[in-house]
C-alpha cells in the first residue's frame, strides 16, 4: 500500500525539464526580437506625426497673418506666428519659415529633435515632403 501511494506522489512531483525550460525561453527570446523593433518604428511615425501636424498648423497660422497683410507673406517670421496668428509650438519641433522674394509664397520646415530628416511644405503646391 505504501509503495503505490510513494509512486503516485512521485508522480505527481514532476516538474519541467531543463530542455522544455530552454525552449520557452528561447520562444520569448524570439518574440522580443520582432516586438521591439515594431516598437522603435511606431516611435519614429509618431515624431514624423508631430512634424507634420506643426507644418499644417504652422501653415494655417501662416494663411491667417497673409490675410491681415493682404495676401501677403512679407515680414513673417516664426515668432510672429507664435504670438500673433495662433500657432503654438510643439514641443521637440524646430520651425523655420523662408519667404520667397515678393512675399506671394513661402515655405516651412519642421525638424524633430529625434529625427535625422526634415519635412519641408510648401504653399504653392501645399504639399509635405520628407527631406533626407
Amino acid at each position: 500500500m505504501l509503495a503505490r501511494i510513494n509512486k503516485a506522489m512521485a508522480k505527481k512531483d514532476s516538474g519541467f525539464t531543463l530542455i522544455e525550460l530552454l525552449v520557452v525561453i528561447i520562444i520569448i527570446g524570439i518574440l522580443a526580437a520582432i516586438a521591439i523593433p515594431t516598437f522603435l518604428n511606431q516611435r519614429e511615425k509618431g515624431w514624423a506625426a508631430q512634424s507634420q501636424s506643426a507644418l499644417k498648423n504652422a501653415a494655417t497660422a501662416a494663411e491667417s497673418f497673409a490675410v491681415d497683410t493682404n495676401g501677403s507673406y512679407t515680414g513673417m517670421t516664426v515668432d510672429l506666428l507664435d504670438s500673433a496668428q495662433g500657432y503654438n509650438p510643439t514641443v521637440g519641433v524646430v520651425l523655420t519659415a523662408l519667404v520667397a522674394t515678393g512675399g506671394n509664397s513661402y515655405t516651412l520646415t519642421a525638424n524633430h529633435n529625434n529625427l535625422t530628416s526634415d519635412y519641408t511644405y510648401n504653399s504653392t503646391t501645399g504639399v509635405i515632403a520628407k527631406t533626407p
